[in-house]
């Protein structure tokens, strides 16, 4: 028997790429919102008690918070070579945040004057008390200075399982300074946190097939309570705050990122279209954090950067509040005959963004921080909230893809302004040449050494030899 040892030389057959299976979860997604809608409108009672699936889901997504954002910021700091350049990522967005947050107020303000939307309502007495209830809730989340207080969990671990989004932060900028100072001896750790981060992201993976179901909840509750008929009553407010809203995001955002980045608002909202579906689906952009944060990393953002920027602005940058703060508050004061005079309205709004700092671990925080600000300066208006009870979770769903899209901008305006990210793969990514990878959500495109790949010659071709520069300092 003879055996042919010619070798063959033929190239094997390309393997077909993994397809991405996903668009099936958010057309599921699109479905669900569609049905849920229906049975909240045709069934009320049944629609109500469907909320549960919708609280169950955004529970699971919170349960992912902590773990995600730990080993983000665990890996990117634990990484640097230089703490100050943490220090300067930090200062440039808390200075960011405050700028944005002034720019956001002064839009409702110009234009919750011009449409005066609250003009010929009537206060029924069914609603007048809710008004008393939010601002109880706004007090017993304590002040500014709780607030801050809070910020420092009971125990270093304690921070991953109870804490807030602050206090994880607050604790792996500590666990990252410290691995940072050990040196060669943190490197296993280092990658141990690495591997965690992939395992958290997969299983975050598997979660967000959940989300058909938590968005059918959501909504079939919100419209059960609600009805269709307090959005039609309340329409002009909810359409001028939908549009001031998308005027903030593709307009003032949009300018701000061409001017300083060169990059397009357009195209970001492209990139990051299935969180805002999700957002939408689930009126709180809590569940889409963990996305947002893989999602900057791989559009090439230095891990640092998004570590430390977008979890400060999940409390801080809250463009998309600070409208509605400014609108419902001159809706209310129309509505009810008293308006607000222009250092009535300053005074308030000031007041009110940072009160809204100390409610921010209430449930429905906006419409709390309203109420409480209301009744600290214009006691006689509080009754008035009870106005918008109704369609504060339809309005809640502006707010958190607002504040989301800021959040988006601000950690590419603070790469652009730090050089902590990647010009030619963010073209690269928004172009879509490089799609997200769906089920592991995790990027390894980043050196671990806190230096971001460029071209030797400066330019931003694609394919070009690429050497590490320090980060700046």
């Amino acid at each position: 028997m003879t055996i042919d040892s010619k070798r063959d030389d033929t190239p094997p057959p390309p393997t077909a790429s993994k397809r991405d299976r996903a668009h099936w979860l958010y057309l599921g997604v699109i479905v669900a919102v569609v049905a849920g809608v229906l049975v909240g409108w045709l069934a009320p009672e049944a629609g109500k008690s469907l909320g549960v699936l919708g609280a169950l889901f955004i529970s699971l997504i919170k349960m992912m918070i902590s773990p995600v954002i730990f080993c983000t910021i665990v890996l990117g700091i634990g990484s640097v070579k230089a703490a100050a350049s943490v220090g300067k990522v930090g200062g440039l967005a808390l200075a960011y945040f405050v700028g944005m947050s002034t720019v956001a107020l002064g839009i409702g303000l110009v234009v919750g004057n011009l449409l005066d939307p609250g003009s010929g309502l009537q206060l029924s007495a069914a609603t007048s008390s809710a008004g008393a209830d939010l601002a109880e809730k706004a007090h017993g989340a304590g002040g500014t200075m709780d607030f801050i207080a809070g910020i420092i969990p009971t125990s270093l671990l304690s921070s991953l399982t109870v804490g807030s989004v602050l206090q994880t932060l607050f604790v792996a900028l500590l666990v990252g300074f410290g691995l940072q100072a050990m040196g060669k001896q943190g490197e296993p750790i280092l990658r141990g946190v690495g591997h965690v981060q992939k395992l958290v992201f997969r299983i975050l993976a598997m979660i967000l097939w959940l989300a058909p179901i938590g968005a059918f909840g959501a909504i079939a509750n919100v419209v059960g309570q609600t009805g269709l008929g307090a959005v039609v009553q309340l329409g002009t407010l909810m359409l001028g705050f939908y549009i001031t809203c998308a005027i903030f995001v593709f307009v003032v955002l949009g300018l701000i990122l061409r001017a300083v980045s060169g990059f397009s608002i357009f195209k970001l909202v492209r990139y990051l279209a299935r969180e805002y579906l999700l957002i939408f689906a689930t009126s709180s952009s809590e569940s889409a954090l963990p996305r947002l944060i893989a999602k900057m990393e791989h559009v090439g953002v230095q891990r640092t950067t998004v570590g430390i920027v977008v979890p400060t602005g999940y409390s801080f940058n809250l463009d998309g509040t600070a409208i509605y703060l400014t609108m419902a508050s001159i809706f209310i004061a129309d509505a009810m005959g008293q308006p607000l005079a222009i250092p009535e309205q300053l005074s308030l709004l000031v007041f009110m963004i940072i009160a809204s700092k100390g409610a921010a671990g209430v449930s429905g925080a906006g419409l709390a921080t309203l109420a409480g600000g209301l009744q600290s300066h214009r006691p006689e208006l509080l009754d008035g909230v009870g106005l918008i009870v109704g369609i504060d979770r339809f309005m809640s769903e502006a707010r958190a893809v607002t504040n989301f899209s800021g959040n988006a901008v601000a950690t590419l305006l603070i790469g652009t302004w730090t050089r902590t990210l990647d010009r030619g793969r963010v073209r690269e990514v928004l172009d879509g040449k490089l799609p997200f990878d769906e089920a592991t959500m995790v990027d390894d495109h980043l050196p671990e050494d806190g230096t971001i790949a460029v071209p030797h010659d400066g330019s931003e071709k694609v394919g070009a030899a690429r050497v590490p520069v320090p980060l700046a300092s």
